[in-house]
């Protein structure tokens, strides 16, 4: 019971701290819009974006069922089909989940649902990502992304394990596990757990009906159906479903993680009250990472999360305006005295990731 009170603390930050940042940092990026005439919401370019990737992942999944390719063929399809299916989750669900997507709600609302397709659950993920992660940004037994499983060390104030001086090492495989706990065991858990980094769950009735409808829909159209129709031995098509999560797992994975579990980002922790001595957007600064700004590709195929900082700052804009306002957001940041970590490309984002899990796993990184 004392673990659970210590987890359920209200976390309150100082509005006193820096709070003229978000105010002008706000009127910046709005007047960005304004003079422009500019949505915040999705563009051509971001509708462009959507129908490629939907495309891709509806062609490569009638390819997999076609019975017409060699099982190497088949496998290397599934790959590209678990690459589309995370970029489904990174570009479109995620944006539309935030109510970025659309002005319209409807919208917003079913292309939300493409999560539950692919095998994740869009009201979980509004209380771990949304609510949980947004507000309470690497705090240590609140920010549900650094509190993983034991045997990965995200955070200075998890207990220090011997193995964990070899999770750089590891942590790559554990990350291709990813999706695949994620569809199978995480939404799960997360759903029927007491609280989630302080948030208290209390689920409408109708949430465990649409939990369980969806989670059997994507298990018919991705276990059931597959395992009739495709003529291999059943063993080739577990290894190729198998090998799709681990394409996907480790393409959300080295994602997310490079934007707050890298060199720069801190991990604050509250006082006995709960009190952060900043402000929440001065805490934003301090805990979050953008990476790899320049990289076309990677704009293109990330859903802005290489922009974590506008991210977290402007979460209901559609990601495809970041690359526009980070300079804004940059700018402001330094008049204001704050950080604004940016690792200038993807491999070194990576580099950084896995040095911070190396620190993670060593005595040094031990709490007091």
């Amino acid at each position: 019971m004392e673990e659970i009170a210590h987890k359920v603390t209200k976390i309150t930050f100082d509005k006193s701290q820096s709070s003229e940042f978000y105010t002008v940092v706000k009127e910046r990026v709005n007047d960005y819009f304004v003079q422009n005439n500019l949505s915040r919401h999705a563009n051509s370019a971001m509708v462009l974006k959507t129908v490629f990737i939907l495309t891709s992942f509806v062609l490569t999944y009638a390819l997999l069922l076609s019975n017409i390719f060699s099982p190497w063929w088949l496998f290397a399809i599934a790959g590209i089909h678990g690459f589309f299916t995370a970029l489904i989750g990174l570009n479109i669900a995620h944006d539309a989940i935030h109510g970025a997507y659309s002005s319209n709600k409807t919208v917003n609302k079913v292309l939300g649902l493409l999560f539950n397709l692919v095998g994740a659950n869009d009201y979980v993920w509004k209380i771990t990502h949304n609510i949980v992660h947004h507000t309470y940004t690497n705090i240590p037994d609140h920010d549900d992304d650094i509190d993983q499983i034991p045997i990965l060390r995200l955070n200075p104030k998890q207990d220090l394990w011997w193995i964990h001086r070899y999770q750089h090492i590891y942590g790559v495989f554990l990350y291709t596990l990813s999706s695949f706990s994620w569809v199978f065991m995480k939404d799960y858990k997360k759903f029927f757990a007491y609280n989630i980094g302080g948030h208290i769950n209390h689920h409408p009735r109708k949430e465990y009906y649409r939990l369980f409808l969806y989670k059997a829909l994507y298990y018919v159209l991705f276990v059931i159906i597959p395992f009739t129709v495709i003529e291999l031995p059943w063993w080739q098509i577990l290894i190729g479903f198998l090998f799709l999560h681990a394409v996907e797992g480790a393409t959300l994975s080295f994602v997310f993680q490079l934007a707050h579990v890298v060199d720069g980002p801190e991990f604050p922790e509250p006082d006995e009250n709960g009190f952060i001595e900043r402000s929440w957007a001065a805490h934003q600064m301090h805990t979050t990472a953008d990476f790899a700004r320049g990289n076309g590709l990677a704009n293109f195929l990330f859903g802005g999360l290489n922009f974590q900082i506008e991210h977290h700052l402007f979460p209901k804009v559609c990601h495809i305006h970041y690359r526009k306002i980070a300079p804004i957001v940059q700018e402001t940041a330094r008049e204001y005295g704050l950080p604004y970590y940016d690792n200038p490309s993807y491999l070194g984002a990576v580099r950084s990731h896995l040095r911070t899990l190396k620190i993670m796993g060593s005595p040094v990184a031990a709490p007091a």
